[in-house]
């Protein structure tokens, strides 16, 4: 793998020597690695093993800068060759963000920080993966910054066992007893309040020594620092050493580590350094220090700006040798068992692999329910190209159950449009919801404007559809609608081929629950139904808008009672809620009268009521597909539309259609000037002629 990080500068500091670090594993695993910063004392290090650095202003916040910087990023990661881009602070995550998408390369965050929400904080969150030190900083960048759970990855921070020696305790007989702090030298790291608890313990421990280790980026701060130190009268106990990179050697040389940091943080590597060292931890409770400080176990925890809280506990250490001695062995043990730097580096690796070998593939289908029930063969297909993706459907609320028990999709995003999604604003929000996921592919198998603007909005590198003039500008990898003749599943194949995808099964499928299956089961048994009952299905209506392709109701009465009379055989007439007034007028004009289910079931309901029956009937609608789909064999009805374009294979089918009668259709229009001629040549005996022909198959 070829792996660049990107980060401000390579200056003295955790993330700095977490970044050295990767780049030292990397190489010595045969990998490439590559550093992009601002400069700074760690490059000889980079030098000494062999890893290649660009020193770029990657961490100024000016527009002009970063723009500028993400065209000298592409060029850097063309160059290179680069698999997987890896941003460690913001401005760089911007820069590095834009970079990915123009060159289609993977990018990875690790959230070093607690960040204020903040546009520059959000480019945290849009990694691939979003890696982070503590479950606290999971939590912040679920909640506050909306990154998915299933893009977290938790991998705590590591320590070099090899480089901080464990100092035995029992051997450990300090002349003085020196506490310090180890971090950079700003208000958030809580100096202050360290600096006052040492004034109290100044007055209660002989020979005491404090020492403060760290860079002060504002020189100000540190003169603050220094002046509390002298009106406190501690400036022969308390030692400015400046930023120093012999950490291990600090460390040796201290008898407690002492974090007073007053704001929650990622994460505190300075602590495993020290708990690694043999040295206990005094720390404020707040942030990822709870993942490493266990209270009276590995280490002592104060509360958050009290000198006198945390002096207490130091003072605690220095009295209770006992005590002393359990925390420092039990740290150790921890820290080699969660917090090695081998682990560490283990776990990023295969967050690398992972994302190399898997994709985020959204495929887009809005429309009606047969509609979505037509895609589940080209989502099979997507499934076997890619076994380990991440596959999620952009479905309608509606038709959103279909897919509840689907097994080649991860997950669904449900798109409101007719209320909570309505209008440019809530295209605007689901474009939101899509971006965090981080999609690299886009099959878009509506093809209308909405799906293709929703497709360029999730800022996928590749999105596939058809070029049919509907906002397709905005499909980067298209095909010419240009094959009218296809029926409707190899029409939606020939996208997925486009994106090197070859699908055979046309087969549809549908997964009702056991639950459904119970439902109807019940209806049934409330319904009179004996279990040696043969039923025929027949759906009233296609829908209340398509008045053309519905069969007239006097004759779905007829066939009801001849199928009662001449064969013995019980109607169920289904529809929605918005067919029972028609489902009524039906009953009204029947002697047999069939059994209602009209408005009693759901979709998978239904699915499970047609497995009780031997034939089903329906006009063209969504029934027909849901009927192919549990293998209910099915006679369909066609006039306005054609039936090559709109039925799906089936093994036990037939159509009728009296296109070769009348030069009017198809003609694709809900409304009628010929009284709907094509449905009402269709006759009751045609139908039942072609009905035997499932009932005389043995059940």
């Amino acid at each position: 793998m070829n792996i660049l990080q990107i980060l401000p500068s390579l200056d003295v500091g955790g993330v700095e020597t977490g970044t050295i670090d990767l780049a030292r594993y990397l190489m010595s695993c045969g990998h490439k690695a590559i550093t992009v910063s601002g400069g700074g004392r760690l490059v000889r290090q980079l030098d000494d093993i062999g890893a290649r650095h660009y020193t770029l202003p990657v961490g100024k916040k000016s527009i002009l800068n970063i723009l500028k910087m993400v065209k000298v990023l592409i060029d850097i990661i063309r160059r290179e060759d680069i698999d997987i881009v890896h941003a460690r602070s913001r401005v760089p995550a911007l820069i590095a963000y834009f970079a990915c998408k123009i060159t289609n390369r993977i990018f990875i965050t690790t959230a070093h920080g607690y960040y204020k929400k903040h546009l520059l904080s959000d480019a945290m969150g849009w990694g691939r993966f979003v890696i982070v030190a503590s479950n606290i900083m999971a939590k912040h960048m679920v909640h506050d910054f909306g990154v998915p759970y299933d893009r977290i990855r938790l991998i705590p921070r590591g320590v070099d066992l090899s480089r901080f020696k464990f100092r035995d305790p029992k051997n450990h007989y300090p002349s003085q007893f020196t506490i310090g702090m180890v971090s950079r030298m700003t208000p958030l790291k809580g100096h202050a309040d360290f600096i006052k608890a040492v004034s109290i313990l100044n007055r209660q421990i002989p020979k005491l020594r404090a020492l403060i280790v760290g860079d002060a980026p504002k020189e100000k701060y540190r003169e603050d620092l220094e002046l509390l130190v002298r009106r406190l009268g501690l400036e022969r106990t308390i030692e400015f050493l400046g930023s120093r990179e012999d950490i291990p050697s600090i460390m040796s040389s201290l008898d407690v580590l002492v974090s007073a940091t007053v704001t929650p943080e990622a994460f505190g590597r300075v602590i495993i350094e020290a708990q690694a060292s043999g040295l206990p931890v005094v720390s404020t409770n707040v942030g990822g220090v709870v993942d490493i400080v266990e209270n009276e176990k590995t280490g002592l925890l104060c509360a958050i700006q009290n000198p006198r809280d945390m002096a207490d506990k130091i003072l605690r250490l220095y009295k209770d040798r006992e005590l002393w001695t359990n925390i420092v062995m039990e740290a150790r043990r921890h820290v080699e068992a969660n917090f090695n730097l081998h682990i560490m580096m283990e776990k990023t690796i295969e967050v690398y692999e992972y994302a190399i070998k898997t994709q985020n593939i959204l495929v887009i289908k809005l429309s009606a329910i047969g509609d979505v029930i037509l895609a589940i063969p080209s989502l099979r297909a997507i499934r076997s190209k890619f076994p380990n993706a991440n596959i999620k459907v952009l479905i309608g609320l509606q038709q959103r159950p279909i897919l509840d028990n689907c097994p080649y999709i991860d997950d669904k995003i449900v798109y409101d449009f007719k209320d909570k999604d309505k209008g440019f604003k809530g295209i605007l929000r689901v474009a939101r919801q899509l971006q965090k996921n981080c999609f690299d592919i886009v099959i878009d198998l509506q093809n209308n404007r909405s799906s293709h603007l929703l497709a360029a909005l999730s800022l996928a590198p590749l999105r596939y559809g058809y070029d049919n003039g509907k906002f397709s500008f905005l499909i980067n990898k298209r095909i010419r609608d240009d094959a009218p003749y296809l029926d409707p599943i190899e029409h939606q194949f020939r996208t997925l081929k486009l994106a090197g995808i070859k699908p055979i099964d046309k087969r549809l499928e549908l997964w009702p629950s056991e639950n459904d299956e119970q439902q109807a089961e019940k209806f049934l048994t409330d319904n009179w139904v004996k279990p040696t009952q043969s039923l025929v299905g027949i759906n009233v209506r296609a829908s209340s808008r398509w008045l053309t392709k519905n069969w007239p109701i006097s004759y779905i009465a007829e066939l009801c009672d001849r199928l009662a009379k001449e064969f013995n055989i019980r109607a169920v007439l289904t529809g929605t809620k918005e067919d029972l007034n028609t489902a009524d007028q039906i009953s009204k004009l029947t002697k047999s009268k069939p059994i209602l289910s009209v408005g009693k079931t759901d979709v998978m309901e239904l699915a499970s009521l047609m497995k009780h029956f031997r034939a089903y009937l329906t006009p063209d609608s969504a029934p027909m597909h849901i009927a192919a789909s549990v293998g209910t064999p099915f006679i369909a009805l066609f006039g306005p539309t054609d039936p090559g374009r709109h039925v799906a294979s089936a093994k036990d089918c037939m159509v009728i259609c009296k296109s070769n009668d009348l030069k009017c259709i198809p003609c694709y229009s809900p409304t009628c000037f010929k009284k709907i001629k094509c449905m009402k040549m269709i006759t009751v005996e045609e139908v039942l002629n072609a009905m035997k022909e499932f009932l005389r198959k043995e059940v």
